[in-house]
């Protein structure tokens, strides 16, 4: 276990304790020199030539992409509501066309009973006047058959009488 951090404990034991100067060595670790200038701005230029080149695109295109997802998703909205709206149109037409429906099946029946009231009545008033035809034809020929056998009772009743007596009246 020793050997496996033995490395790391050289390291951190290497590391000088004053910033600008190794005990080690008794030299310094960061020299300010000209180069140091140069590093730094060969990095300001790097900074630069990276921002023109890779972040400020790459911003862009992110930024793009923020403003087509949010486009979209305003669309999306936007549909959603046309369509909601057109649900509730549609169901409210369907609502109204049911009622009128409704309306109209009430009318017909309505119609259809008065209909049927009406014939039931005319049937009614044409069997009443055709039993009431019936009736006096009935009691036309009642009385014509009771003249007709009043004339005969008195014929039967002569000869019955005179056979009863044994002689004739």
């Amino acid at each position: 276990m020793k050997r496996l951090f033995s490395p790391f404990r050289d390291l951190v034991y290497s590391i000088p304790t004053h910033p600008l100067r190794c005990p080690s060595r008794g030299n310094t670790v960061i020299k300010l020199d000209w180069t140091l200038f140069l590093q730094f701005a060969n990095f300001i230029v790097l900074l630069i030539a990276l921002n023109a080149l890779l972040f400020k695109p790459l911003r862009a295109a992110l930024a793009a992409r923020k403003a087509a997802i949010d486009g979209d998703l305003a669309k999306a909205r936007s549909l959603d509501e046309g369509i909601q709206s057109q649900v509730a149109e549609y169901e409210a037409k369907l609502q109204e066309a049911r009622q009128r429906g409704s309306q109209e099946r009430m009318a017909l029946r309505q119609a259809a009973q008065s209909e049927e009231a009406r014939l039931l009545g005319t049937a009614n008033e044409k069997a009443s006047q055709r039993l009431q035809a019936l009736k006096e034809q009935v009691a036309g020929e009642a009385e014509a058959a009771r003249q007709g056998l009043r004339g005969e009772t008195e014929t039967l009743a002569r000869e019955i009488a005179g056979k009863v007596l044994g002689r004739s009246l």
